[in-house]
């Protein structure tokens, strides 16, 4: 019986690309080739595999099956692979070059990124970084697509098919106008202001948890606004609309806006947020994003200003 593989790497990326773009038009144009060549591949892909890897409808374009999907993640970690040994054969591996693409909590991009990038771009200048800033909820589909190889992020709903590395424990402090009657305190309870307007940060899994904590007090939160922006959020309790809950601390107390607020250590017993490195169970992440998960290991536990 023989164990040759009768699919080939080019199928294998001519079927991927046509999954991501969800078109045969739309892959062969990406590739710069013909479409037949793009149809040709998936089509002898399915019959060499013996499964259907995509359903086709006429007005909507590709679907991947289940198989389909099962073998996009597989192809991906395949084709990172293969570059990886092709970079090695050619005497390139020790000197990493090509893209690598990570997540970030939205939130935290500020706060991380640059320090990270810099140091990173230092000791790796042919690697070319591509970042997904997005909550958690896409960071994690990002993550089981395979559009990103991992993700800097709060602990905040991600499956069991995603493993997270702790870096940090990030406590929830508040923050008031600089002209706040508690604004010259440095710790408060938070009982203390759960009467008052809440400004939220209304993220996915965000907003449950910072509600939970004025919850806690047996007070219903009273959510005056509501922003998906950190500095918009800021610059809303700057201008006296209430108070909020946030985890991390910029180095100013000045907003965009022009006014500024005030942090307030919380003297409550809550539970703070975790910091973590997150990668799909079972992918061999490539070189490249080894190396940067390396260096995020060491810079981010510097830059946290929880």
């Amino acid at each position: 019986m023989s164990d040759a593989v009768g699919f080939t790497l080019v199928q294998l990326r001519y079927f991927s690309v046509a999954a991501e773009t969800g078109s045969l038009t739309a892959a062969a144009d990406r590739l710069m080739i013909a479409q037949s060549a793009v149809s040709a591949a998936v089509t002898n892909l399915e019959r060499e595999l013996g499964v259907q890897l995509f359903i086709r409808r006429r007005a909507k374009g590709l679907t991947p099956t289940p198989a389909g999907e099962r073998l996009l993640h597989q192809a991906r970690e395949l084709l990172a692979h293969a570059r990886e040994v092709a970079e090695e054969a050619k005497g390139t591996g020790a000197a990493l070059t090509g893209p690598v693409g990570m997540g970030c909590f939205v939130t935290l991009a500020p706060f991380h990124l640059p320090s990270l990038l810099a140091e990173f771009a230092g000791r790796y200048p042919g690697v070319e970084v591509g970042v997904l800033e997005a909550e958690a909820t896409e960071l994690a589909q990002a993550l089981r697509g395979g559009r990103i190889e991992f993700a800097l992020s709060y602990d905040l709903g991600f499956g069991d098919d995603v493993v997270r590395e702790p870096l940090a424990s990030l406590p929830a402090h508040a923050i008031v106008a600089a002209d706040h009657r508690l604004a010259r305190r440095r710790r408060v309870r938070l009982a203390e202001l759960a009467e008052e307007p809440l400004i939220l940060l209304d993220l996915p899994h965000s907003r449950d948890y910072f509600r939970s904590l004025v919850a806690s007090t047996g007070a219903a939160p009273d959510v005056r606004h509501r922003a998906q922006s950190y500095e918009a959020v800021r610059s809303m309790v700057a201008r006296g609309h209430g108070f909020s809950l946030l985890n991390q601390r910029p180095a100013t107390r000045q907003t965009y806006g022009g006014g500024e607020v005030v942090a307030l250590e919380l003297a409550d017993e809550h539970p703070p947020l975790s910091l973590v490195l997150a990668r799909p169970s079972g992918l061999r992440q490539t070189a490249r994003a080894r190396a940067l998960m390396d260096v995020v290991r060491e810079v981010v536990p510097r830059t946290v200003t929880g």
